[in-house]
C-alpha cells in the first residue's frame, strides 16, 4: 500500500516542460521529489504538499523517487485536454488526453481505416536506454530520416520523466513522440501499441519508429515476470500490421548478473514467447569470442529458427552518439565505455532498420 507524507516545498531545483524537481521538508527531514506540473499544477517555495514516498521507503532503484500528489495551497486545478480518453484509468490519478484516434481528434478520419504500416521498419527495444544508440545510428546514416519514438507503459508513464527523450528531441534525434497505453505526455497520445504504431506512421509521418518503454524496468528473477516481455508484443504488433520489426538485442559483457551476461535471458524469453511474428534480430559484429557466445545463445534457444539473423557492423555507434552530443548516455548506471557492447547492439538495430528502409525488394 502507498505511503503519504505532508511537507513544505523548500526549493525548486529545476523546472522543465511538465515536470518540476523540488525539495520537500517533512518535519526535520528534506526529501527530493518530482512534481508533474502538467497534472497537478505548478508549485512554489513555501507551498504545503502531499507526497507519495512509497518507492523511497522501499529503497527501490527503479522509480525510487517521491512524487507530489497535491498542492494543499490550491483548492482546485483544471487542465482539460479536450479529449475523452482516460489514462491511468479508474485510479485517483486518472487524466484525460486527446488520443489521436479518438472521434474528437483531427486525426480520427486518418486513423479510422488504418490497419497497415506499409512496410515501415519498427525497432523494438527492451530497455529505454537502447533508443539513443538506435536513433543516433539512423541519423548518422541519413540525417533526413524521420524517426518517431513510441513510448509504451511498461515502465515510467509520464513522458516528462525522460531526460533522455528531452535531450534527443533537442538534438534532433527524435522527430515525434507517441505515448500509448497508460503512458502519457507525447506529441501524440494513443490507446494501445497497435494504434500507437499507426499514429507514428500515418499521423507523425515517421519513416521509422523506435518503440520502447519509458525509463525504469521491472524484474522478478523469473523467466516471464519482467517488463522486457513487451518487446515481443511490440514485434507481434508491428508484424501483424505489415511493418518490418527489428529486435534490439540486450547484450552485455559488463553486467555482473549471469542472466544478463552475453545475451540477456530477458531478450531470449521476449523473443521466444512474446514475439509471434517473425522479426530480424540485429546482431552487432563483435569480436570472435563474444560473437560466438551471442550466436550460440540464439541458436541454442531456437531463436534462429523463429526469427532471422543479421550481423551488422555497428562500430560507429560511439561516433554517432558523440556526433549528436549523446556521449553521456548510460544504461544501468554504466557509461558507453563501461558497457560498449550494449550500445553497439542497439546501434546495430538502428543501422539495420535504416538499411531496410531503402531496400526495394521487400
Amino acid at each position: 500500500m502507498p505511503n503519504f507524507k505532508t511537507g513544505v516545498i523548500s526549493e525548486i531545483a529545476e523546472s522543465l516542460d511538465g515536470l518540476e524537481c523540488v525539495t520537500v521538508k517533512v518535519d526535520e527531514q528534506t526529501r527530493d521529489a518530482i512534481n508533474y506540473s502538467s497534472v497537478t499544477g505548478g508549485v512554489k517555495v513555501g507551498d504545503r504538499v502531499v507526497i507519495n514516498t512509497t518507492a523511497v521507503d522501499l529503497d527501490l532503484a527503479t522509480g525510487g523517487q517521491d512524487f507530489v500528489l497535491w498542492n494543499l495551497e490550491r483548492e482546485t486545478h483544471s487542465s482539460s485536454s479536450g479529449g475523452h480518453i482516460m489514462k491511468v484509468r479508474y485510479t485517483p490519478y486518472q487524466l484525460d488526453v486527446m488520443a489521436a484516434e479518438a472521434p474528437e481528434s483531427v486525426s480520427h478520419n486518418t486513423l479510422a481505416p488504418a490497419v497497415s504500416l506499409d512496410g515501415m521498419p519498427v525497432v523494438a527495444c527492451g530497455l529505454h536506454s537502447q533508443i539513443a544508440p538506435a536513433a543516433a545510428m539512423l541519423k548518422l546514416a541519413d540525417p533526413d530520416v524521420r524517426i518517431a519514438y513510441l513510448m509504451t507503459d511498461a515502465g515510467c508513464l509520464p513522458m516528462a520523466q525522460s531526460n533522455l527523450v528531452r535531450k534527443m528531441k533537442e538534438k534532433g534525434l527524435i522527430d515525434a513522440t507517441v505515448t500509448c497505453g497508460h503512458a502519457f505526455g507525447g506529441d501524440y497520445e494513443s490507446v494501445n501499441v497497435f494504434s500507437g504504431l499507426a499514429t507514428a506512421c500515418e499521423v507523425a509521418a515517421a519513416d521509422i519508429t523506435i518503440a520502447a518503454m519509458g525509463p525504469g524496468a521491472t524484474g522478478t528473477s523469473t523467466a516471464l515476470g519482467h517488463s522486457a516481455m513487451e518487446q515481443g508484443q511490440i514485434i507481434s504488433a508491428a508484424g501483424a500490421l505489415g511493418g518490418r520489426p527489428v529486435a534490439t538485442l540486450r547484450v552485455s559483457f559488463a553486467d555482473d548478473r549471469p542472466r544478463h551476461r552475453g545475451l540477456s535471458q530477458q531478450t531470449i524469453t521476449a523473443l521466444r514467447y512474446g514475439a509471434v511474428a517473425r522479426c530480424t534480430m540485429a546482431v552487432p559484429d563483435l569480436p570472435v569470442m563474444e560473437l560466438t557466445e551471442v550466436m550460440d545463445a540464439l541458436i541454442g534457444t531456437g531463436l534462429t529458427e523463429m526469427h532471422d539473423v543479421k550481423i551488422v557492423d555497428s562500430w560507429e555507434t560511439t561516433v554517432a552518439l558523440e556526433k549528436f552530443g549523446m556521449e553521456s548516455v548510460t544504461t544501468m548506471g554504466r557509461s558507453i565505455s563501461e558497457d560498449l557492447r550494449f550500445f553497439e547492439a542497439a546501434g546495430a538495430a538502428g543501422m539495420f532498420a535504416g538499411q531496410l528502409l531503402y531496400q526495394t525488394d521487400q
